[in-house]
């Protein structure tokens, strides 16, 4: 325990809504105008947030205040498939968004852990979760025996991506959006890395 509360796997089932809340305040930013309106974008991530593929921050009396999604070979937190999207927003509204939320998608390899997404609740940020989160999936990597964990800031978050770095990820690629900037609200991302260190 840390600060009033614990790091642990997967998510309380019984905060599933919550947990999509938090995905989406994260998010929309970014996510908006492709996944509203917002009712149905809860909807959606409600249904397909995966706690197999999550750390969560739970608070001592149980409330979720923070998680941190990954990617793996395997599977991932935030995934979900076009028959997902067209449940949610009906065929032709899923398939046009199917479209363009690919344009996000990172493809993960042998050996990587890639994350999904790390958000904290706002009224629990400042509390060090953000890194005990990040620590923990850094760990689960080393767990895992995978060697290195990646992750993509967008060029306005300043905040998280000093937070990276001081977690000890380095830039390694930096992908522009291009005219999709208008879309997602973003004109670039760098990719980041940290080698995960296996004791021989």
């Amino acid at each position: 325990m840390v600060a009033g509360f614990t790091v642990q796997s997967g998510f309380p089932e019984d905060q599933r809504s919550i947990a999509a809340s938090l995905f989406w305040s994260a998010f929309r930013g970014k996510l908006e105008k492709v996944m509203g309106p917002e009712p149905k974008a809860l909807g959606f991530l409600e249904s397909v947030l995966d706690p197999a593929y999550a750390l969560s921050a739970v608070a001592t009396d149980g409330t979720l205040l923070g998680l941190a999604g990954y990617k793996t070979e395997e599977g991932s937190f935030a995934g979900g498939s076009l028959g997902d999207l067209c449940t949610a927003y009906g065929r032709f509204g899923g398939v046009w968004r199917g479209l363009l939320l690919n344009i996000l998608e990172r493809d993960t390899e042998p050996g990587l852990l890639l994350m999904d997404g790390i958000f904290v609740s706002e009224h629990a940020q400042g509390r060090g979760i953000g890194s005990a989160l990040l620590k923990a999936i850094i760990q689960k990597a080393a767990d895992e025996g995978l060697k290195r964990v990646r992750l993509d800031v967008i060029d306005t978050n300043d905040r998280a991506r000093a937070l990276y770095e001081r977690m000890g990820f380095e830039a390694v690629s930096k992908e522009e959006t291009g005219p999709f900037k208008h879309v997602f609200g973003f004109a670039a991302a760098t990719r980041m890395e940290t080698i995960i260190p296996h004791n021989n």
